[in-house]
């Protein structure tokens, strides 16, 4: 764990989120239709925003998640810069995240993985689970963030 790495509850512009997707894996998990524009809503909609920076101010981790306080948290997008991976920096995001909603004791925790950040999120005690149920029609063309 990296002391020098400070999370805190904060709110970022698309600009600043778009360039930390940059030095992330998060910049292919975009659909390319109205990109910007879907971004900003992001930053500014989700009911939980972390964000962990370096000593230099630099963001290197990012959590957005949405819940009800009660009993969910959906985690929206998690992330951390390549640069500074296997540092426990994605651990203490979502820690911090479950705790922020309530705690492990009320709060379940979902989210959709990368196939790639399944072994991160086993470690962390969750499992795959098959009960969850998807609409989805939107227009989806890959791209990556560059």
């Amino acid at each position: 764990m990296n002391p020098e790495i400070t999370i805190v509850s904060e709110r970022i512009s698309k600009d600043e989120y778009i360039d930390f997707l940059k030095r992330t894996n998060l910049g292919s998990q975009y659909p390319q239709e109205r990109f910007s524009e879907r971004i900003s809503k992001l930053v500014n909609n989700a009911s939980i925003s972390l964000v962990a920076r370096n000593e230099e101010k630099l963001i290197v981790g990012v959590l957005f998640g949405l819940t009800d306080f009660a009993y969910w948290l959906y985690v929206t997008d998690l992330g951390v810069d390549r640069n500074y991976e296997r540092q426990g920096i994605g651990r203490r995001l979502i820690k911090t995240a479950h705790t922020l909603a309530g705690g492990e004791k009320d709060i379940a925790v979902y989210l959709v993985a990368n196939e790639n950040a399944i072994p991160f999120y086993e470690s962390l005690g969750m499992k795959k689970s098959t009960d969850v149920m998807q609409y989805n029609k939107i227009e989806w063309t890959g791209f990556t963030v560059q």
